[in-house]
């Protein structure tokens, strides 16, 4: 009966964790699309409406970048905990036979 509960936990995680891929990659994807947009701007002369427009430009693409890379590393801490719990109750389970 034990096993059959873990297998379940492991199966709800395991759609979990699929669905927090998905938002992960349509992250990626925006943010991959942003940096197309910038590699697209003119090396010479380029009209951002000023010094403003500019950092206001960078800003945005580094506050993507920096939230694409904190949900990467909340999924990774996610994923780290779930699998310590579950390998610590099948340690549990192990000990029990």
């Amino acid at each position: 009966m034990q096993q059959h509960t873990v297998t379940e936990l492991i199966e709800h995680i395991s759609q979990s964790h699929q669905h927090m891929v998905r938002v992960l990659e349509s992250e990626r994807h925006v943010a991959v699309r942003m940096a197309h947009m910038v590699h697209a701007l003119p090396d010479r002369h380029p009209d951002f409406g000023g010094m403003d427009g500019l950092l206001q430009s960078s800003g945005a693409v580094t506050k993507s970048v920096v939230a694409y890379l904190n949900t990467i590393a909340e999924l990774q801490e996610s994923m780290a905990t779930t699998i310590g719990s579950v390998m610590k109750e099948l340690d549990g389970d192990n000990e029990e036979e």
